[in-house]
């Protein structure tokens, strides 16, 4: 048995992960199995220099992705500094990140002087917003506003700048902290925010009947843009309509359309190229996804699994597993756990062949890990099948 797993093992880099696929796909995931530690970031940056030799173009992480815009101009053009876009570039504390800042920098580095078909490029592909609470829909609606009125008969627009900022009235209303708890708190079903939901599908709705002259009006970037401003509006003005819901499904709804707004983005960055994606597993597999809060376990459909959805076998998914992370008291795994059977590997990183796995385990599949850290999600042995590989790191140091 031990022999049969070592021989789905194999060397952590960009030709072991391809090897593991059919055909080169267009969304790459890599997952994470807890967020914040820099060995697994380091990991994903010397995979993605090595992807970009497999022709991949596209770096996105689990970040927002109207802050993004700022780091993708730092290094395709070189638009403002480092340190400004590792303090306004990244959503959830990000640009802290030192392996985050030294992915940006390399980016740079590599576009410097390079023709554009040839740059790489970095987006985030979350929406502005964590779980619970959610930015004001005024910067995506106002920037898609802008655009339209610049490019279109002026008598096709459903409302003026004026009539948005009367709507949308002051940001601390859509940003209130006591919300997360008490929908009563939202003003996301209130009738103004009712009336901007429909001068956003409007808006949308005019973008689209308008791209073949749009398309004419300057680069094709700047239509993909604007398509993100209104992605991000709609999907902003929905979830702030279902922060405000007091039903039992609120929590399942809030989760599952952050997912779907993450799902949107990618299938727009895949159809400009080959796409290498990080986030949490549990945005990317393609099992349904759940989580403990509080008294609740919420499910649903994760990014990964509407993409895969929507790609077929152009989606691939590669889940990483760990073995310790000893300074927040993860210590080693029991070895009648999937991680147990690989941490008695000899070396410190796999690429594992988690269909090969699988197999060589035949009817006897490990019980699931108990992690003591409510910020670790062990590997579900449930969901070998669901892998196309799983990168496996025997120990996480902390990181001064």
């Amino acid at each position: 048995m031990a022999t049969d797993i070592k021989d789905t093992a194999h060397a952590v880099d960009a030709a072991a992960v391809m090897r593991l696929l059919p055909a080169r796909p267009r969304v790459l995931a890599l997952g994470e199995p807890t967020h914040g530690e820099d060995t697994l970031l380091d990991l994903r940056n010397e995979l993605f220099r090595q992807l970009v030799e497999e022709g991949y173009r596209t770096i996105t992480i689990e970040s927002d992705c109207m802050a993004g815009l700022a780091v993708d101009e730092y290094v395709t053009s070189g638009t403002g500094t480092l340190d400004e876009v590792m303090e306004h570039g990244f959503s959830h504390d990000w640009g802290a990140s030192v392996a985050n800042r030294e992915l940006v920098r390399w980016m740079r580095a590599h576009n410097e002087g390079r023709p554009e078909s040839e740059r790489v490029r970095f987006a985030g592909f979350d929406g502005p917003l964590e779980i619970t609470a959610a930015a004001s829909p005024r910067q995506a609606l106002t920037a898609l506003h802008d655009y339209l009125v610049a490019r279109v008969d002026a008598d096709l627009l459903p409302c003026t700048a004026d009539t948005l900022d009367r709507l949308l009235g002051a940001d601390d209303g859509w940003t209130e902290p006591a919300a997360m708890m008490d929908p009563s708190r939202s003003v996301g079903q209130s009738a103004e925010a009712g009336r901007l939901r429909l001068l956003a599908d409007d808006l949308v709705a005019l973008l689209d009947a308008q791209t073949p002259h749009l398309i004419t009006t300057g680069p094709r970037e700047d239509l993909d843009r604007a398509r993100l401003y209104g992605r991000t509006a709609v999907g902003l003005l929905r979830y702030h309509h279902w922060m405000a819901d007091p039903s039992p499904a609120r929590m399942t709804r809030l989760v599952g359309l952050r997912d779907q707004m993450m799902a949107h983005n990618l299938l727009a960055l895949a159809e400009r190229g080959p796409v290498f994606v990080h986030a949490h597993n549990s945005h990317l597999q393609r099992e349904k996804s759940s989580m403990r809060m509080g008294p609740m376990r919420p499910e649903w459909w994760s990014a990964g699994a509407l993409v895969s959805a929507a790609l077929g076998e152009e989606y691939a998914f590669v889940a990483t597993a760990l073995g310790t992370i000893r300074h927040q008291g993860v210590d080693t795994p029991p070895p009648d756990t999937v991680e147990g059977l690989l941490y008695a590997l000899p070396e410190d990183r796999y690429v594992i062949d988690a269909g090969r796995l699988a197999a060589a385990l035949g009817d006897t599949r490990p019980g699931p890990r108990v992690s003591p850290w409510f910020g670790y999600a062990p590997f579900d042995p449930a969901h070998l099948a669901d892998s196309d590989g799983i990168v496996f790191v025997k120990d996480v140091p902390q990181v001064q």
